[in-house]
């Protein structure tokens, strides 16, 4: 089996030589137990860094084939430069594991999803066993990500980030999905094929600084939902149904004070014109929202990545 690793990395100039030299020991003691073959590789993707994270890649990549790197012509962001990754080496080898360059995730996983690669699984995800270690305002946000995408019908696998094995059928089925907007963590089940879970302990991470602060989670959170939901659009349209249908309920109170002789002259009027005419614009935003939302999922065709540099050893050109 030939597997390759792929990490995305972004200013990891601190974490990078831990990173190489750990991953480095884990696959010689798979390749040395025969679960991997020897050409096996780990694959450091640069998503436009600005420190000296490409210059270590080229410097990892010369002192040893095992380490291969692809920079990228700019910063396209965690997801794009993980596809990047996937794509670019998924006709090389047999899997692909997708980890992040800080190493939070128990690289002793690898094993274990190795295994359900050889008992036929296509994809593995990595899940976390439990969040102990995170503090109360992270693990609430983090439970009421997934509660959330799953109310707007987002299918993802709870308490799994971007840890998993993916065989290269299921890379070759990710390939067809044309997205723009990405959010692999609700792409990939998408994919199908049979898939399993390995639990893991998620760890500190050991050395510079997180690349996810909250602003950037809520972003991510609200392209997960924008780009594989279209249910917000439709409570919008139900929103601006509920409100036409009060307007009614008001109007017939406007003229049952009307009858009564106990009513100010132009209230009924205005109140029944403003809420009348706030449903009627929702209720039409969301019906043109609706196929705005559909064109949007099938239409993105910008490229989603471009590769200026591929680092590979030349047996392999």
């Amino acid at each position: 089996m030939k597997l390759y690793l792929v990490i995305p990395c972004y200013n990891e100039e601190e974490v990078l030589p831990e990173t190489a030299a750990r991953l480095k020991e884990k696959m010689t003691a798979l390749m040395e137990s025969g679960k991997i073959s020897s050409d096996s590789r780990i694959v450091f993707v640069n998503d436009g860094s600005k420190d000296r994270t490409w210059e270590l890649i080229q410097k990892l990549h010369i002192e040893n084939p095992l380490y291969r790197g692809i920079c990228l012509s700019r910063n396209r962001g965690h997801q794009n430069a993980l596809l990047a990754g996937l794509m670019t080496v998924r006709e090389e080898c047999d899997a692909v594991i997708s980890l992040d360059a800080d190493l939070q995730d128990d690289i002793n996983a690898i094993d274990a999803m190795v295994d359900k690669y050889l008992e036929g699984y296509d994809v593995v995800y990595g899940v976390r066993s439990s969040r102990k270690k995170d503090t109360f305002f992270k693990r609430t946000t983090a439970q009421g990500f997934y509660k959330v995408m799953r109310a707007m019908g987002v299918e993802t696998v709870y308490n799994h980030a971007d840890y998993r094995l993916m065989s290269s059928r299921a890379l070759e089925g990710l390939s067809k999905f044309q997205e723009v907007n990405l959010f692999l963590r609700g792409i990939v089940p998408l994919v199908g094929f049979r898939s399993t879970t390995v639990s893991y302990e998620r760890g500190e991470r050991f050395a510079g600084e997180s690349k996810y602060p909250l602003k950037k989670m809520l972003a991510f959170a609200f392209e997960g939902i924008t780009s594989l939901s279209i249910k917000p659009i439709r409570m919008i349209a139900a929103l601006g149904a509920l409100i036409f249908c009060v307007s009614i309920g008001m109007l017939i109170y406007s003229i049952a004070r009307r009858i009564g002789g106990n009513t100010v002259d132009g209230w009924a009027s205005l109140a029944v014109s403003i809420w009348a005419l706030g449903g009627i614009q929702l209720l039409a935003i969301g019906v043109i929202g609706e196929y705005i939302g559909k064109i949007y999922l099938e239409t993105k065709a910008r490229p989603t990545f471009l590769v200026q540099e591929y680092l590979k050893d030349e047996e392999a050109e």
